[in-house]
């Protein structure tokens, strides 16, 4: 049981550590209010391929690494409880 628990320790750092990189990586993506009364096409091609682009798979990536963290909280949390 102290191994698991020492190996998921040292994943979790890792998944933190790439958690806040990814997060500083990425751009604010606020328009502001200028889109909210001009509005935006979401019909362009950029907009419709935003998953492909370098943005697009930081966004996605923080999002895995996020749920990752939070599973890994929860199984700490457990492991810590059953000692």
């Amino acid at each position: 049981m102290i191994i698991v628990k020492n190996i998921l320790i040292v994943v979790y750092v890792l998944v933190c550590l790439a958690l806040i990189v990814l997060s500083l990586l990425q751009a604010k993506d606020d328009a502001g209010a200028s889109e909210t009364i001009m509005g935006s096409s979401q019909n362009n091609f950029y907009d419709q391929n935003k998953g492909r682009t370098k943005k697009g798979k930081l966004k996605k990536w923080t999002i895995i690494l996020g749920v990752v963290f939070a599973i890994l909280t929860v199984a700490l949390s457990i492991i810590y409880v059953i000692k």
